[in-house]
Formats: C-alpha cells, structure tokens, sequence
C-alpha cells in the first residue's frame, strides 16, 4: 500500500485541530478543477502559488508607510507581509486552527497593493472609476493576473480571506479571522518603531492607555495582544479580543493616524504620490496603446479604466518613478 502524506495531514488535523477549524479535507475547493497533489493539500499548495508569484516578489520594493527609505531596517510590504503571516500562523497554533490556511491567506493579502502604500491606493481610489480598494484588487490579482493572466486557481477559503482581511470584512474562516487581526497588530506595531526610528515620535509620547496595557516595547504589545485573542478566543467559534486590550490597540491606532500617517509631512508626501499617479493614470486612459503589450489584451475583456488601474497598481515605487519620468521628464539632449 502506497504511504499517502497527505493521508496523514489529514489523519492528524482529524487528531488535533477544533472542531472550528477548516479541515484541509474539507475545502470549498478551487473554481477550475485540477488534478490534486499527492503530497500537499489544497491550502498547501495554495501557499506555494503565492509564493512564487511575480505579485508576491515585487512586494519588497513597495512602501509600508514610509516612502524610499534610507536606512535598511524600515519596513517594506514585503517584511509586513512576513509580520502579518507569523503572527497569523501564532494565532491559529495557539487555538488549534489550520495553519497552512492562514498561512495562505495572510502571504496573499496584500498582492494588490499599490505603489507608495495606502497613499497610492487612495490616489487610484479618487481618480479610477472603480473605486479602487488593494482588498478587491489583492483577489483580482490571484484569480485573474497573476500567471500570465491565467490566474492562480486558489481555493475559495484563501480567496475570501485576501478578500475580508480588512477591518470592515467579515472572512467566514476562523483562520481568515486571525489574518484580520495580525494585519492590525502587525502594522500598527512594526509602524511604532518605524516612526520612532524617524524621528517622528518617541516611546514617551505613545498613549498612555496603550502603554499601561499592552506594553512599552514591540514584544511586550504583541505578546499581549496575541495572548489577549488566544485567552478570549479559545473553545470559541469566533476571533475575538478583551475589552481593555482593544480599547488601548484602539487608542495606538487613533495616535498613529494623528501623529504620523496624517502629518503635514506625510501629506506632503502623499501629495506628490497622489500627483504622480493621477497624472499617469489619465495619460494610460488616454491612450491605452501606450500600456505594455500584455495588458492590453486585457482589454478585449475588461474596462480600460479596470486595467489602467491593474498596470498602475502592479507597479513598484521604483518602477513607478521611472515609468513617469520616461513619460513626463524631459531627457536631456546631447
């Protein structure tokens, strides 16, 4: 008898995971059928999909919160991806979810991303017809651009989680859940000690009800707020959190945003970033002809404001720089 691998996957998720966690088993399965691995289970596979993709790979010169950085230690939208995926993966061990499923979901969460962080996603917000979000776009990458626009095949569970990471999603997933979560804790963690290191903030001048509660270093806000989740969440069909905690991860949020995401600098920023892509994506709706070959098939089946916005969100911030000095800088002549 032929030793199955992914027989005993099963076996031991039947053993150990929660009656509330989704069973590698018992995926919704893909939209296109395929041929299963003899080794690895749907989410698995699912997981090494992302991995591999181009959308996956540019992540790394796409800007978190700060824009081209100096100093190597700043975080990009890659190392979040990371943050968010270890936490994610901390989360369902200690409730006894699917790993591999968060997994998935939390690597793929943030592939549609635009250049220049939430400033770029909402420079295409205002200007797009579609009204961009880097949820909805993060799935229209998975299930339609990646793969020489073939798509990904993922399963339905890792596509409702890309698509509900957001505060205001709802993953019908446990793991989905804790993806959710771990995008909060690790962005408002990871840009604490990116402000800090710019100077922008100090430790003293974080709320006091965040300090008091979750801790005056990295470590200790994390620990807390996963210990938090895990204590209020266990034997429960729901990722949930204590009052006390969410209150003061609120009030760290509601500091951020004042104190370093809407600054007079940031704005700044954000404005220029907002002018670029403004300004490149009137000039590709204006002449789509200019768009790279292959998006332009694209267009026999989308809206050219759709896969305007599918090039332009695909960018890096470097790549997105020289795209619109090559347009709008002049070169000079010798």
């Amino acid at each position: 008898m032929e030793y199955s691998i992914k027989q005993k996957i099963y076996e031991r998720e039947d053993a150990f995971l929660s009656k509330y966690a989704v069973k590698s088993k018992d995926t919704k399965g893909r939209a296109t059928k395929e041929e299963p691995c003899s080794m690895r289970t749907d989410f698995q596979r699912d997981r090494d999909r992302i991995i591999y993709s181009k959308a996956f790979i540019r992540l790394k010169n796409k800007t978190q919160v700060f824009f081209s950085p100096e100093g190597d230690h700043y975080m990009t939208r890659l190392t979040h991806t990371f943050d968010v995926c270890q936490i994610a993966r901390s989360l369902a061990r200690c409730l006894f979810l699917n790993e591999d499923l968060a997994e998935a979901i939390a690597l793929g969460h943030d592939l549609g991303h635009t250049p220049f962080g939430h400033a770029g996603e909402r420079a295409l917000n205002l200007v797009s017809q579609t009204k961009f979000q880097h949820n909805e776009q993060s799935l229209r990458v998975v299930e339609v651009l990646e793969n020489d626009f073939k798509g990904l095949n993922l399963t339905y569970e890792v596509k409702d989680g890309i698509l509900n990471h957001k505060l205001s999603g709802n993953p019908f997933t446990l793991e989905g859940k804790c993806v959710s979560f771990a995008d909060r804790i690790a962005y408002l963690n990871h840009d604490v000690e990116d402000a800090i290191r710019a100077g922008i903030i100090t430790k003293n001048s974080l709320p006091k009800i965040a300090t008091s509660v979750l801790g005056n270093s990295t470590r200790e806000r994390v620990n807390c707020l996963i210990s938090s989740i895990v204590n209020e969440s266990a034997n429960q069909n729901d990722i949930i959190i204590s009052s006390d905690v969410l209150e003061a991860m609120t009030a760290l949020r509601e500091f951020m945003f004042e104190k370093v995401y809407f600054t007079d600098f940031a704005k700044l920023q954000e404005e220029k970033a907002t002018n670029m892509i403004s300004a490149m994506y009137n000039y590709f709706l204006k002449d789509v002809s200019k768009l790279p070959t292959a998006y332009k098939k694209l267009l026999e089946t989308y809206s050219k404001e759709q896969v305007v916005c599918d090039y332009i969100s695909s960018m890096t911030d470097r790549y997105a720089v020289s795209v619109f000095r090559s347009i709008f800088v002049p070169e000079n002549f010798s």
